[in-house]
């Protein structure tokens, strides 16, 4: 498990939010309602799709824990917001990206080798800024050869 370390650019992102908890993971329920509206996005930069995860200061993963999760297209502005639709920027920031493989049975696992293994091994530790997957266009929801790159937010340990 060895990541590419890179910068990500300040980006504006449009697109829907929900609370979340691991022991309520309600990714169909967020994917659902943004899916079948995210043509009405005007400006997107690009066609990946956005999975951010907004995790509270001191967030220790616990399953009742709170956080945020977006469904999201990067923008080049904020000019026009479709109804019930939302706006966030990600300022930036040193990332780790781990390429995953897989679907979503093993993505759990993943992450906690990611966590449990490789950042406390690593010259990093993790900075308080949202965390996400790409969705390019490799990725297959619920295909085993799905891809997808997850970005964990980091910053040196002695920095």
């Amino acid at each position: 498990m060895k990541p590419q370390i890179k910068t990500f650019p300040t980006t504006k992102f449009i697109g829907k939010s929900l609370p979340f908890t691991y022991s309520n993971y309600r990714a169909f329920e967020l994917w659902s309602s943004f899916n079948p509206r995210r043509k009405e996005i005007q400006n997107s930069v690009g066609t990946e799709l956005y999975n951010i995860q907004i995790n509270p200061i001191g967030f220790s993963f616990q399953p009742n824990e709170p956080f945020v999760k977006w469904a999201a297209v990067a923008v080049s502005n904020f000019d026009f917001i479709p109804d019930e639709m939302e706006n966030l920027e990600i300022e930036k920031g040193l990332y780790a990206v781990f390429n995953f493989i897989g679907n979503q049975s093993v993505a759990a696992a993943f992450f906690n080798q990611i966590y449990t293994q490789w950042l406390p091994n690593s010259e990093y530790k993790l900075d308080n800024r949202p965390q996400f997957e790409i969705l390019g266009e490799k990725y297959r929801n619920n295909d085993p050869n799905s891809e997808e790159e997850i970005w964990i937010p980091i910053k040196l340990r002695n920095g």
